[in-house]
Formats: C-alpha cells, structure tokens, sequence
C-alpha cells in the first residue's frame, strides 16, 4: 500500500487575534514590537463614513504616526505608490491595514516597495512573479519587507494570512502578483465587530470566495487529509455563518463563524494545495473587467464544478456532503446556496460580455493556478468553454 506523502510548510504570522475590539488588540501587538510609528492603510467608506478608524487612532495614541486611504478595487499601482510614498514620509515601522481585500493587498506590497526603493509605477514591473511558457512561477524576489505588517480584515476573501499580493498594472489592466514569505502579516486581528460596517453584498460575496477556497481545496488531487479536514471544517462554518449574516446583520457570532471559516479556508492554500480555474479566471475578471473578487467565485465556482464534473467525481462528493441533500451535483447545490445569498450567478449580471471574453481567456492563461485545475485546461479555447457556460 502506498501512503499518500507532502510536506506543510507555516508562514510567518506569529499571532491571530479574534473577538477582541481591534484598537486595543492593535495597540498590544505595537508595544510588543516596539513600534512607534504606526501607518495605517484603511479604506475609504470606513475612514469616512464611520468613527470606527478615528477609534482605532485613538487606541494607538501616540504610536500613531499617519492613516491613508484611496485604494481602489484591485489595488491599482498608483494607489499603492501613493501609499509607498505615505508610509516614507512618515518613517512607518510598522504598517496596519484595516479594511477588504485590495487594502490588504496594498498593504502588503507597500511594505514590500519600500526594502525595494520603489519611486515610480515602473519600479514594481521586476518585482512581480511571472508565469513561464511550462506553468511554472517564475519570482525574482530573493528580499523581502523589513517593516512588518498587520492586518485587520474587513470582508472574507482571506488575503490577509497569505505572503503574496496582488496589484493591478493600469495600462494593461492585467492584475499581477507579488510574493515572499516575509509579505505575510506579523498578526492578524479578526474583529467581528467590525464588520458590520462592511456592505452586506460584499461581506457576503467575500465569503463566498472564501468557500471557493474550500471548494477547491476538496475538489484538487493534490490535496491531502490535513487540508481536506480543514477545508471540510471551514465550508461548514462559513455556511453556518453567511446564512446567519443574511438573516441578521448585526449576529456578531455568526460573523465571527465566517471570520474563523475564511481562516481555515486559507490553510490549505498556505499548506500548498493549488487552487483551480475558478481562481485563476476569477483573477482576471477582476483586474481586467473590474469584477469584485467575491462575485468572481458567486460567478465561475459552481460552473467550474460543473466543468469538471466529469474528471473529479470522486472528489466531490464530500462538497456535496458538506453543501447538505436535496440537491443531485455539488454544483447544484453551491449554485442554489450562492443564489439564497442573493448573489449574481452570470457574467451577464456583472457586466461582461462576451467581447470580453477572448482577452480574458488570454490572460487567464498565464495564471499559474489555471494549471492545477483538476480538468486539464490545454488552451484558450477550455477557458472560453467555461465563460460562456457562466454568460
């Protein structure tokens, strides 16, 4: 008998913190590293239309050195250089962000650009990985970040325990990653209080691309018992939890249920398990055709079930498992949960065409995750056959 066999490699974030108010976990985590000049990178809406980030401020007191937002969706890299150029003026040692998805990114690559002396957009071009013409990730960073970062997330997608980032090269509308193993956060601080300010469409979109994470993970080959336990757990949180935020807003343990979901959902991927053609094309619907993250999974991860199907029945029967009876196919039954939350389910509902189509089927294939799909995907034309089952 064969024993399945891999390897588990952590990261470095050394803390996570959960159901305490997010200025006082933040406060501790900076005298503990001795900080004393705290750039926070938040987003707009929250500095803006809520007390929650003046809050914050206030708990830091005098470690409190800037705040900066105007990041916007997919992290555009004259955002971030804006950012860059916020967190050297106010000498930062350490770096926080409070917000989605692409103000994690942000955050991140800040940290990043400035160990990289990062002055002008063209300065981030030989930092991003690439993908060569065998699929395989080609990463000219050998440094990393020497100021650390902090993460405290707003929505789901779960970017935040992850050590790569993405950012989106405006002229070619083409989003691009960045990664070392010192981009990850030092802590990250789940404050479920929190997010209540956070748009309901996109604390529940975030969380569906949270169980796409573990969609994925159950569905790949290269998966092993330590990350299906973990997936199988976070699926079944963040089913609990989306559906009590839907029904009630304001049930803090039910967001705190997503919270957790979201971070069992990323382990596997840390662990090394590679997601499919739901993430890979979903990366391109955003940075491409300015489609949220979260409605990428509402859209590809049950068409992409589908699409597979055939290749990975063994596979997913356990997300069928997990997603409940009453329904004959995983995809049947993720495509009726993601429609009880309300979602978009076709590219039709988020403004993509089929015009759009070839340039993101290009695009798709240089993402290295389109590779690991468990259909194999040979061309454009796979790509263009799972679009136009999601028009």
């Amino acid at each position: 008998m064969q024993l399945s066999s891999g390897e588990v490699t952590f990261t470095e974030t050394k803390r996570v913190v959960f159901g305490r108010p997010a200025g006082e976990a933040l406060r501790e985590q900076a005298e503990a590293m001795g900080a004393r000049r705290v750039l926070l990178i938040v987003s707009t809406s929250l500095r803006k239309q809520t007390d929650a980030v003046a809050r914050i401020e206030s708990a830091l007191g005098d470690r409190h050195a800037a705040t900066f937002d105007g990041i916007a969706p997919h992290a555009p890299r004259l955002d971030v250089l804006r950012a860059v150029e916020t967190a050297r003026a106010a000498q930062a040692d350490l770096i926080v962000s409070v917000g989605g998805g692409s103000v994690t990114d942000a955050t991140k690559i800040v940290a990043l650009a400035l160990r990289h002396g990062v002055r002008r957009v063209e300065d981030f071009e030989p930092l991003r990985t690439r993908v060569d013409d065998q699929g395989r990730a080609v990463n000219p960073l050998t440094e990393g970040p020497d100021v650390r970062v902090i993460c405290v997330p707003t929505t789901l997608s779960g970017g935040e325990f992850n050590p790569r980032s993405g950012a989106t090269d405006e002229a070619t509308r083409h989003k691009q990653g960045y990664g070392h193993p010192a981009m990850v956060p030092v802590a990250i601080v789940l404050d479920p209080a929190l997010t209540v300010h956070t748009p309901e469409w996109v604390w529940l979109s975030t969380g569906v691309r949270a169980v796409d994470h573990c969609v994925e993970t159950l569905a790949s080959f290269r998966s092993n018992d330590y990350a299906d336990g973990l997936a199988d757990s976070a699926l079944r949180l963040l089913l609990e939890g989306l559906r009590r935020a839907k029904a009630d807003a304001r049930d803090l343990e039910g967001r705190q249920k997503c919270q957790i979901g979201a971070w069992q959902a990323m382990m596997p991927v840390l662990a090394g398990v590679p997601m499919g053609a739901s993430h890979a094309i979903g990366h391109v619907l955003g940075g491409t055709c300015g489609v949220p993250h979260g409605y990428t999974s509402c859209i590809l991860s049950p068409v992409v079930l589908a699409w597979n199907a055939g290749h990975d029945a063994s596979r997913q029967g356990r997300i069928l498992q997990c997603l409940g009876g009453g329904h004959a196919t995983a995809s049947a039954a993720l495509d009726a949960f993601v429609r009880g939350l309300g979602m978009p389910r076709t590219l039709a509902e988020v403004g993509v065409g089929e015009d759009q189509f070839g340039a993101v089927a290009r695009y798709a294939m240089h993402d290295l995750w389109l590779r690991s799909n468990p259909r194999s995907i040979e061309s454009q034309d796979d790509v263009l056959e799972i679009l136009r089952m999601a028009a």
